[in-house]
Order: structure tokens, then sequence, then C-alpha cells
């Protein structure tokens, strides 16, 4: 493997390590252009000041969020990686048009997501988050 590749793999790493202790100035500084898009919920975040509301949404319910990497690899300008998402339902959840106070109950659930690189560049351009919109309401007894 080379360099670079390495060098994004290791991006990646450090992105997910950092999204856990919830150090977002240093998961921007990942990115060459803050951006996810939500495979699932069709949802897109583009912009730094978007990337950071994400955040705020996505930690609301699950401040304990983190995940674990089962695999890695690296194909051409992509990273791709399976993990194990994890929390508590520990604040308000929005579902639809309802919010669900907490109750407390953890979840896992399998994901995937890509990681979209410039040619050339070890900086992220878009993450691509894959995964079911039921699949945390049903880990958590919702649906």
């Amino acid at each position: 493997m080379n360099d670079l590749a390495e060098r994004r793999l290791q991006t990646v790493r450090d992105h997910m390590a950092l999204e856990v202790i919830h150090d977002w100035d240093a998961v921007i500084a990942t990115f060459e252009h803050p951006r996810y898009e939500m495979h699932g919920s069709g949802a897109v975040f583009d912009g730094e000041a978007a990337v950071r509301r994400y955040f705020a949404l996505s930690r609301t319910p699950f401040p304990d969020q983190a995940n674990e990497i089962i695999a890695i690899a690296h194909s051409d300008n992509t990273v791709l990686v399976e993990f194990w998402l994890t929390g508590t339902h520990s604040g308000p959840l929005r579902l639809g048009d309802r919010v669900v106070e907490p109750t407390g109950k953890p979840f896992r659930i399998r994901m995937a997501a890509s990681f979209e690189f410039a040619p050339g560049s070890d900086k992220i351009v878009c993450e691509r988050p894959y995964f079911d919109t039921m699949a945390v309401p049903r880990a958590l007894g919702l649906a």
C-alpha cells in the first residue's frame, strides 16, 4: 500500500475517533470541505456550519454516540468502513413529527460509510454513511 493510501486510512481512523470525543474542530480539520451525505434519510450537510449542525442534532439524543471499526479498506480515492454505531438514548429524539423523550436504552447497530478524497489529497471531501433510518428506533424498541 502506498503512503497516500496509508495517510487516508489514518485520516478516517482519526476522524471517527474524534467524533467519539466530540472534538468538532479537529473533525472539521480532517475535511478539505466538510460534507455529509446521509444515505438512508437523504439529508445533506454541506459546509462547516451545516456539518456542525449535524453534530448537534445527532448528539442531542445520543450524547455518548460512539463507533467501533470492524473493517476498513482503501480503493482509488475512497476509504470504506464497516463499523458498529453505539449509544444510549439520553436526550429527546425526533422521529418524524413526534419527539420521544429519553428512554435510557442503549443501541448497537451495524453500519457502513464511504469517505471520498480529492485526487492526491489526504483530506476528506465527503462522508457518506449508509444506514437504515429505522435501525436505531428498532434497537430502542420504538418501532
